[in-house]
């Protein structure tokens, strides 16, 4: 791999041609054969047959390949130890905040060595995350482009806090996303925005690793939810919602919010919502696979595993529902949850709950990049857009296990992988 600064200055000097085999350029259409990708300033120029290039032009040879836009991870949690990495449990009065971005590092690497050239990273200890964010985008480091979201906004004693420890330890306020009632949600949101948040996420129910709430149960109230995604929108910001149960779901969509995260509960009322309100649905199906096996393998007790083998397979069913009816899906992991750099089979579970591999394709590239208001800048191979690609030894629409294994990755015009 090149280091870091060289490689930012030669994609700035250099003109690079791709020639791809196959090219599946996220619009939806169908693959395209022997096409050229014109590349300077980190930056798609052409995309055709045939195409000029100067004499000097740096030339990539992807003829045998698969190529498509770098994918897209709209959940992640980067900073920090991933659910199983010895003492996670006691990580938020253990770990300096300075630990959870060095472990981002690694995790950023991994997770675009993995194909993920773009990520919103939903929630994070001590602004962590755009801390790696800027990082990464002053070239000191290498990773994806990072949405961060600083804090996930919750309520006292919910998902979203620090639960299960003695009076004193852990508490958190509104500067730290722990908020109740409409002045202190404000106060919480506009402090995340304040140090450098680009996406809101806030906690509308119970969840799976938290002490001491259940898994379903609505937390926020619809005017602190409204307030919450009022004020992000203000300030020009989208909001992610964490959220379960059914009618946490729905009070969340009723809020406004941009996105799901998980949606695990769903019945044809919050189908009906989400189309209306025309929000993503950002299931994490790798998630509940997850915490599923690590619930029957011990690495999950107690309550945490009661939570994990009652919601996977209700989450499963719902995707399949809003799959069926329509609801627009944009590719989120978790990751962090399991281990980085291990995301690409997000696609491959997308694709057993139903969807046609082209779907789930599209909702890792064009539908995610949409989401998060990226779509002028990544998810199509096209004129303009960012040089982010990924290559694949076959072809994923036959075999979508295959974007478990790219073989090529370019971020802004570098490549940071080849096999």
């Amino acid at each position: 791999m090149l280091s870091a600064i060289p490689a930012l200055a030669l994609a700035e000097a250099e003109i690079t041609l791709v020639q791809a085999g196959h090219l599946i350029d996220g619009t939806g259409g169908p693959p395209a054969e022997g096409v050229s990708i014109l590349i300077e300033g980190g930056r798609i120029q052409a995309v055709g047959k045939d195409l000029p290039a100067p004499r000097d032009a740096r030339r990539i040879d992807l003829s045998h390949a698969w190529v498509l836009p770098g994918f897209i991870d709209a959940h992640v949690h980067l900073t920090g130890r991933h659910v199983g990495e010895g003492k996670w449990e006691n990580a938020p009065v253990r770990d300096l905040a300075q630990e959870d971005a060095i472990r981002g590092v690694r995790n950023a690497r991994l997770t675009l060595e993995a194909g993920f050239t773009t990520v919103r990273n939903v929630g994070a200890s001590n602004y962590s995350d755009i801390a790696l964010k800027k990082a990464i985008a002053d070239g000191v480091v290498p990773g994806p482009r990072i949405l961060a979201a600083g804090h996930s906004l919750g309520i006292t004693g919910g998902h979203c806090d620090t639960n299960g420890f003695a009076p004193g330890v852990a508490e958190r306020g509104p500067d730290e996303g722990i908020a109740d009632g409409v002045e202190p949600v404000m106060r919480a949101v506009r402090t995340q925005i304040k140090r450098g948040a680009d996406v809101i996420k806030f906690c509308a129910t119970g969840g799976v690793l938290s002490e001491g709430d259940a898994v379903g149960v609505q937390q926020y109230t619809l005017e602190e939810m409204r307030t919450i995604v009022e004020t992000a929108h203000r300030a020009g910001l989208r909001v992610a919602a964490h959220a379960h149960g059914n009618e946490g779901i729905k009070t969340a969509l009723r809020g406004g919010v941009d996105s799901i995260e998980h949606g695990s509960t769903l019945d044809d009322e919050a189908c009906v919502l989400f189309k209306e309100s025309k929000a993503y649905l950002v299931p994490t199906l790798m998630a509940q696979e997850a915490v599923e096996a690590q619930a029957k393998s011990g690495g999950l007790t107690g309550l945490r595993a009661e939570k994990a083998l009652y919601i996977a397979p209700i989450a499963r069913e719902s995707f399949k529902k809003a799959l069926a009816a329509g609801v627009k899906i944009a590719l989120g992991s978790d990751s962090g949850v399991f281990p980085h750099g291990l995301q690409g089979r997000e696609f491959v579970l997308m694709v057993e709950g139903g969807m046609a591999p082209m779907d789930a394709l599209l909702a890792g590239t064009r539908n995610a990049a949409d989401l998060l208001g990226l779509g002028g800048e990544i998810g199509t191979v096209a004129p303009g857009k960012a040089a982010d690609l990924v290559a694949l030894a076959g072809n994923p629409l036959d075999e979508i296990s295959q974007v478990t294994r790219p073989i090529f990755v370019m971020h802004d015009g570098i490549v940071h992988l080849t096999r």
